[in-house]
């Protein structure tokens, strides 16, 4: 594995010395399409966005993504090659104002899900009804978490235990662009996250509101949870997000108070484009209430308030045509019990930090090539730094 690391390390510099000597000699043709995407912040568009956009009058468009991985822990424990997910979307467009979007998803080539499932009414030119399973917005992942629109392997990990991703419910909701404040704005109603179900609770101190999350199936609904989300694009580059949600958990049983928590998360996050510089952050606060009751009549250790921040840098090398390659490094901390309630102590080993270093080779438009390491840590006194080597392919298309 040592051998791994001094490798990787070789290749990030011998990139960043021959880039530096050829940059001016070679193709500019793809930084300048990578940018012109990102420049105008208004212009972000997931795999659904996109398809809903498709400049047609009726009928179905198609699209996808997918990923396969190779991790290898530092240690005795074998590499694993996985195909992570293989995800298909279909749009239908009924006429200029109404359509409809489905998202089907494949992990592990054994599990299915329905990521996204709903329909979509434009009330007028920056005004659009939403209704069905959607993506809620949080942070910058839960919504552009196709491979080839983030760098690295594995999704950022903040993105995994504070928001959770992939974080989907069922509501209703208007969304829209307000060009002249350079503004999108979306806000919705929907169902929250389950804590008590078949007799037992649910949410627990590792994985904080993970576990919860109901993904639309046969979901209960005990308490209607508010989302909103506004993202500011009037800075050539720049696209700012902040987001909130409000509400309480879900129970099968409304009758036990001591069933359900209340939740408040908001989140900040950035995304800057300059030249050939990336870069990108978020921090996510999650404020539980009622934890000590929920724990006592659970058996659980849920933390009363979580945290997470990453920030990450990113550098795109143009080769020929539309190929690059992209250095970048990101550093993660995130809390799950950053605070806790009664008499529940904090486990530091949910203080924890991640470092991910590596490089993103682009070879045609919607597929990349990827490699990195991972060093885990956590607060806990003389623990040991864990390390993984990761490497893998991702499309969109």
């Amino acid at each position: 594995m040592k051998n791994r690391v001094v490798i990787l390390a070789f290749v990030l510099a011998s990139v960043f010395g021959y880039s530096q000597q050829n940059s001016t000699l070679q193709s500019q043709d793809s930084i300048q399409q990578f940018q012109s995407q990102q420049r105008d912040g208004s212009s972000y568009l997931n795999s659904g966005q996109r398809l809903l956009s498709t400049p047609i009058d009726k009928g179905i468009t198609l699209g996808g993504y997918g990923q396969i991985d190779y991790n290898e822990p530092d240690g005795s424990a074998p590499g694993k090659l996985d195909v992570h997910r293989l995800v298909l979307l279909f749009a239908y467009k009924f006429n200029d104002r109404v359509s409809f979007l489905t998202e089907i998803e494949l992990e592990h080539v054994k599990e299915v899900y329905v990521e996204q499932a709903f329909v979509k009414y434009k009330v007028a030119e920056s005004v659009n009804v939403l209704a069905g399973l959607m993506l809620v917005p949080m942070g910058i992942i839960n919504e552009f978490h196709e491979p080839t629109t983030y760098h690295g392997v594995e999704r950022p990990n903040v993105d995994k235990y504070i928001v959770p991703t992939t974080w989907r419910e069922l509501g209703i909701g208007v969304s829209g662009n307000i060009n002249s404040a350079s503004l999108k704005y979306q806000a919705y109603i929907f169902n929250g996250f389950i804590s008590y179900i078949d007799g037992a609770g649910v949410l627990r101190g590792s994985d904080g509101l993970r576990k919860g999350r109901q993904k639309g199936a046969e979901s209960l609904i005990t308490s209607a949870n508010f989302s909103t989300k506004l993202d500011y694009y009037g800075i050539r580059g720049l696209r700012v997000g902040l987001a909130g949600y409000f509400g309480k958990t879900q129970t099968e049983d409304t009758s036990i108070e001591e069933s359900t928590v209340g939740v408040s998360m908001i989140g900040l996050d950035a995304r800057y484009v300059y030249k050939n510089l990336e870069l990108r952050g978020q921090y996510i606060y999650t404020d539980l209430s009622d934890t000590d009751a929920y724990n006592m009549f659970s058996g659980k250790d849920l933390g009363s308030q979580m945290t997470g921040v990453y920030g990450e840098v990113a550098y795109n090398f143009p080769l020929k045509g539309v190929q690059q390659l992209t250095p970048f490094l990101r550093y993660e901390k995130y809390n799950t019990h950053a605070a806790t309630a009664g008499d529940l102590v904090q486990n530091k080993a949910y203080d924890r930090d991640d470092v991910t270093f590596g490089l993103d080779y682009k070879v045609a438009n919607g597929v990349v090539f990827k490699v990195d390491y991972q060093l885990f840590s956590n607060a806990v006194v003389d623990s040991d730094t864990n390390t993984q080597f990761n490497a893998g392919v991702g499309v969109w298309f």
